[in-house]
């Protein structure tokens, strides 16, 4: 998923209203959706941009590949905070001979592949096979999920509804893109200067090989919008070693879950144009009320399978009956899934369980992207991770929110239509062998202990937030990932190796960078606040809280240009291996492998649309840390795999650590 300060935090920011646009502030700048363009009542377009949505594409930078050295000392620098001083002169020695020999070599043939791939980034291809020759599940160890906040009128929380309304404002987003239509996405960093109509009728006059550059002029930066076709009528299809992702634009139905069954209708009807909304309505409203009880050979749990073992199953579904191959086209094709669910989770960490995971009969994990329904009408989008890196799923969040919430085209008194949707809507039944109604029942089995061994616990705290510690002139990013390190300081003694995401989409075709938040900052501060001798002043404490804030905010720039250490030691790893050349020491330091193994993987998302978000541990012995740090609260959505980890006292030490910067701030030394 995406995370984002400056210009790589774009997925914080975003919303749009009919005539003004949603804006979020960061410390310099906006990221803005929509301000100027037509609305024309009745048409299938959520607006009408005057700057077409592929204008920046073409002439957008690539992303740089950085300079051997700096990767080099930019990854000492993170080991240091992680190693004994001999480990570090190990790691150091090995530094310095990949610098004077292999590390040449690679970087060199690494420069020479990039300048012939010029329609492309030099992490695109590396990043994808990441995800695709991945054997592990998808749930829990890829895809995400982000919950909508409820609709401020409860009336329009009925679940046929919202369902109808989130189903209308998808299509229109979607055609809106397809049209070329949705505003491009673009980060203004004087935004009285850019988010102008002189500004948009300026870059529109500009060659699209140019416009960028234009753009740039007025200090307004586009971002890569490669992502978005992927969004609909897109899934990851199961191959033995590697997956492929499939899309077909031309498909015009969409998936429906309930109870395990699955159900297709055309949302899109044959001149292209969005079935009508109270049509939608009847046809989900046939879905609800079928009878059936729920299916105890639903397929869908067989995508929470091993990838290979699934390419197997899959193969021999679709040889089971003459129609299961057509059927499962059908399903690869959907423009999306909607799945709607009979139950209605009551506490935070219930809610985060059904869309993080679920009980697997009512999903279908290999989509680009599930819209879940609760009875009670909450609503939250799990995605697959390998198409893209959340930064079209949020915008897609964002709009269609911010759509159902202002303008919704069903009401409590739409009566659906009198049409017979017992005609129109196709139940898939799939043909299946007594083989293949056992590996469901295996894949049900093996699926709720996995479910079962994940830990979850979730903090809402309102003591400070964003904007008390802005007032302070502290980033709150770097505050909340020093709380994160202080909280698992306070719990296990150290300092773990961490990961914070950050999108690199200032570039064509770009993806994301790390951001390594275990800094000597944040622990000589952990250090420093931890300590019990009484030798470190107020003053003192602060001054260390502006240090990390700063250190912080630099690791971040430099991530989101491009100039991490991450992805470029990656990348070089990938094309020895893949060329089978013998890895340089480097590589084969454990070292390189600790560092990688990721204790304290983070991820934040801040939008008015969003509630809550989560993924699963990356690590046995890790924490899965979802935050969001906003105007009214600070929230945070943890999983991990007891007993190496317990989640609960993490939760503790997590408040705690809030606690002691708000002391700290308010000029008092923290309670020991």
């Amino acid at each position: 998923m995406a995370r984002y300060q400056n210009i790589c935090y774009l997925s914080r920011h975003g919303g749009m209203s009919r005539k003004i646009s949603y804006k979020a502030q960061t410390r310099r700048g906006s990221y803005l959706y929509p301000v100027f363009y037509s609305t024309t009542a009745g048409n299938d377009y959520m607006h009408e941009s005057i700057v077409p949505s592929d204008h920046f594409q073409r002439s957008l930078p690539r992303l740089p590949i950085p300079k051997l050295e700096q990767t080099l000392d930019r990854y000492l620098k993170s080991q240091a905070v992680l190693m004994t001083e001999s480990e570090w002169n190990t790691t150091k020695k090995l530094a310095n001979d990949f610098a004077g020999s292999e590390g040449i070599a690679l970087h060199n043939q690494l420069i020479q592949r990039d300048s012939q791939n010029k329609h492309t980034s030099y992490i695109s291809e590396p990043w994808s096979d990441m995800y695709l020759k991945d054997r592990r599940p998808v749930c829990l160890n890829h895809n995400p999920f982000i919950t909508f906040t409820d609709d401020p009128n409860p009336k329009y929380m009925d679940q046929l509804i919202r369902a109808t309304n989130m189903v209308v404002s998808s299509l229109r987003f979607m055609k809106t893109f397809r049209a070329n239509l949705l505003e491009p996405d673009v980060y203004h960093l004087n935004p009285k200067e850019s988010d102008t109509m002189k500004f948009r009728k300026f870059v529109r006059m500009l060659p699209k090989s140019i416009s960028f550059y234009g753009a740039y002029w007025y200090k307004a930066f586009p971002l890569d919008m490669s992502q978005y076709p992927n969004l609909f009528n897109s899934t990851r299809i199961p191959r033995h070693g590697k997956d492929v992702l499939s899309l077909d634009e031309k498909a015009k139905h969409m998936l429906v879950l309930r109870n395990g069954h699955m159900y297709l209708f055309d949302a899109i009807d044959k001149d292209g144009n969005i079935v009508a909304p109270d049509v939608i309505m009847a046809h989900l409203k046939y879905i609800m009320d079928d009878p059936r009880l729920p299916n105890p050979n639903a397929l869908g749990v067989l995508t929470t399978l091993n990838r290979d073992k699934w390419a197997t199953i899959r193969t021999q579904l679709c040889n089971a009956g003459m129609f299961n191959e057509g059927y499962m086209k059908l399903v690869d094709s959907a423009l999306f899934v909607l799945a709607l669910d009979d139950h209605s989770p009551d506490t935070p960490n219930a809610v985060s369980r059904n869309f993080l995971h679920g009980d697997g009969t009512n999903r279908w994990f290999d989509k680009s992207f599930t819209l879940i329904l609760t009875k009670d009408g909450k609503t939250a989008v799990n995605f697959e991770h390998s198409w893209g890196d959340g930064v079209a799923v949020l915008r897609y969040f964002n709009e269609v929110w911010k759509e159902t919430t202002t303008k919704p085209f069903v009401h409590p008194d739409t009566v659906p239509a009198n049409v017979h949707s017992e005609r129109i809507v196709q139940k898939l039944e799939f043909a299946m062998d007594p083989k293949l109604k056992e590996y469901i029942q295996e894949a049900k089995n093996d699926y709720a202990k996995t479910c079962a061994s994940l830990d979850v616990a979730h903090l809402e705290y309102k003591t400070f937030t964003k904007t008390f510690l802005k007032d302070h002139k502290l980033s709150p990013d770097a505050m909340l990932q020093l709380v994160i390190q202080l909280a698992y300081f306070k719990q296990c003694g150290k300092t773990a190796a961490s990961y914070e995401s950050c999108s690199t989409a200032a570039f064509r075709k770009g993806r994301t960078e790390t951001i390594r938040p275990a800094t000597n900052a944040t622990k000589t501060a952990c250090e420093m606040i931890e300590d019990r001798s009484g030798q470190y002043s107020v003053e003192k404490l602060r001054e260390q809280l502006e240090w990390c804030s700063k250190y912080h905010s630099q690791l971040t720039k430099e991530a989101a240009m491009g100039n991490g250490w991450d992805r470029h030691l990656f990348v070089m790893k990938y094309y020895a291996e893949k060329e089978g050349v013998e890895l340089p020491g480097l590589y084969q330091d454990p070292a390189y492998a600790r560092i990688n193994h990721i204790i304290l993987s983070t991820s934040t998302l801040t939008s008015p649309a969003v509630v809550i978000g989560g993924f699963g541990a990356v690590t046995l012995n890790g924490y899965g840390i979802g935050y969001a740090v906003e105007n009214e609260r600070i929230g945070f959505n943890v999983t991990n795999y007891p007993p190496a980890t317990n989640v609960h006292e993490f939760v503790q030490c997590l408040k705690e650590s809030l606690d002691d910067i708000y002391h700290i701030l308010q000029g008092k030394l923290p309670r020991k």
